[in-house]
């Protein structure tokens, strides 16, 4: 068995790589040149000149391969060769093909949920079991739970109006209501598959997912339980009225597409949800606890996220629409109109794989592991703060996975860490990933402008709420580090 590096220890020297356009700098140093460069083009491309993300990490890719010392070839490929496996290919192509049926999937189901009235049973529960007095608690958990198959920014769509109506309801703030809701939705994007930045990051670290779901929970449950006491605390001080407009308008929109078809039930709501966490998670720890066998290879086939997800939809199908009175065709337009987002995700996420792969084929991801390996900075301390940087710069959380990822990706090859190491230093890179939301990011927009909030108060709730999530995360994936190091 390959023995266990220290997540806290630097990583290893490997030889540098020089060439290419900056070969005035020999080696090492002309490289970390080319990454610099390159990292700071990525910067001013997406923030100043608003070049999309997937144009600017494919365009800045290209630059850093040329100037690092690939050839043509090397980046494309030859018209002779058909069977020659370019760069490119290989870094599009590798990440995709992991990442572009989890996502799809997730996103169908997700839509399913949405469209049936799912959330707003789930909402709807909890609130009465918490009572008015904890309804801000309830309001947590249903961002919480379904958060996890929804993706952040459906998911205030389809829960703003019951926090309108809660905050209505008790004439106190929306933020007493609003941020715990909030919370729930941003960790479970951040640190859970099926969302897109973690999916990724497994997919560069070649980590399953089960892992990845183990110590998603590990590290963001503490980061929303102080999230959410921050939420308490901000809420009581900072009043925010409940936007006339938007709780008149939505509740329209809701009677408009309310039909007469059966309720939907918490116990299917929540089996919907829990099936494919499930199957992932019982394959995980199959492979430990179980000797090879049948039994174990039919609860790994399970388990795979690919079958997990196809059963959970396939039941969320059954369940939420043709039982309950959907035709095949409007639950055929429901799944195909939510894929029509996905494509932008997709290609982010393909840029960020192809951005990997020409760091690690240029030499420029090892000439940074010979630099960190010098300066002793330790890799999930790196991973982190590589992953915040890129946040509060661009404002993308995904973004800031896949590029952070490819960077780091390099420094832990060969250093024989387990499954659970690399899950954490994902979660770290995750944690890293939603600091500080601020002007340049679109949910930063979306929360003030969505639930009536002005932007000098968004900045003391949101922006903190968002850095305490990552602080914690990131503090916690920090601490099971040092366990796991130890075993």
């Amino acid at each position: 068995m390959a023995p266990r590096i220290s997540l806290l220890a630097a990583p290893a020297p490997a030889p540098a790589h020089t060439g290419g356009l900056l070969a005035l700098l020999p080696g090492t140093a002309g490289l970390l040149t080319v990454a610099a460069l390159g990292i700071a083009l990525l910067l001013i491309l997406i923030i100043k000149v608003r070049l999309q993300p997937f144009v600017a990490l494919l365009g800045v890719s290209l630059a850093v391969g040329l100037a690092a010392g690939l050839s043509v070839t090397e980046l494309f490929g030859t018209v002779q060769k058909s069977d020659a496996v370019s760069v490119i290919e290989t870094g599009m192509g590798g990440i995709l093909g992991h990442v572009a049926i989890i996502i799809g999937l997730g996103t169908m189901l997700g839509a399913i949920l949405e469209v049936s009235g799912g959330a707003e049973v789930l909402s709807g529960r909890l609130l009465r079991l918490f009572g008015e007095r904890r309804a801000p608690l309830a309001m947590g958990m249903t961002g919480l739970i379904f958060g996890i198959p929804v993706f952040f920014d459906v998911g205030i769509f389809v829960l703003a109006p019951i926090v309108h109506a809660a905050a209505k309801r008790s004439g106190r703030s929306v933020l007493l209501f609003c941020m715990p809701l909030l919370a729930g939705l941003s960790m479970t994007h951040a640190f859970l598959p099926p969302h897109p930045g973690p999916v990724a990051a497994a997919g560069l670290f070649q980590v399953g997912l089960g892992w990845v779901v183990l110590m998603g929970l590990v590290c963001g449950i503490p980061a929303v339980l102080a999230a959410w006491g921050y939420a308490a605390w901000i809420g009581k001080r900072i009043f925010v009225p409940v936007p006339q407009d938007v709780l008149e308008a939505a509740e329209e929109a809701r009677r408009a597409v309310r039909t007469a078809e059966k309720p939907v039930s918490l116990a299917t709501v929540l089996a919907i949800i829990g099936t494919p966490l499930l199957l992932i998670l019982l394959a995980t720890f199959s492979s430990i606890a179980l000797p090879a066998s049948p039994a174990r290879s039919a609860i790994e086939f399970l388990g795979h996220p690919f079958v997990a997800l196809t059963a959970a939809l396939l039941m969320a199908s059954y369940l939420l629409g043709i039982r309950r009175g959907w035709s095949r065709a409007s639950l055929e337009a429901v799944a195909t109109a939510s894929l029509r987002p996905v494509g932008n995700i997709l290609l982010v996420v393909g840029a960020g794989g192809v951005f990997g792969a020409v760091l690690k084929g240029s030499g420029v991801a090892t000439a940074l592991s010979d630099t960190f390996h010098d300066v002793g900075l330790p890799v999930i301390v790196l991973a982190y703060l590589l992953a915040l940087v890129l946040r509060v710069a661009q404002g993308s959380a995904t973004v800031a996975i896949v590029t952070t990822a490819g960077i780091v990706l390099p420094l832990v090859a060969g250093q024989g860490l387990s499954q659970a190491a690399l899950a954490l230093i994902i979660m770290a890179i995750s944690a890293g990933s939603i600091f500080a939301s601020h002007v340049n990011d679109g949910g930063f927009w979306m929360v003030a402008k969505y639930f009536g909030i002005p932007e000098r108060d968004t900045l003391k709730s949101w922006t903190v709420l968002e850095s305490v999530l990552s602080v914690t995360g990131f503090a916690v994936a920090l601490l099971v580090s040092s366990v796991v190091q130890g075993r």
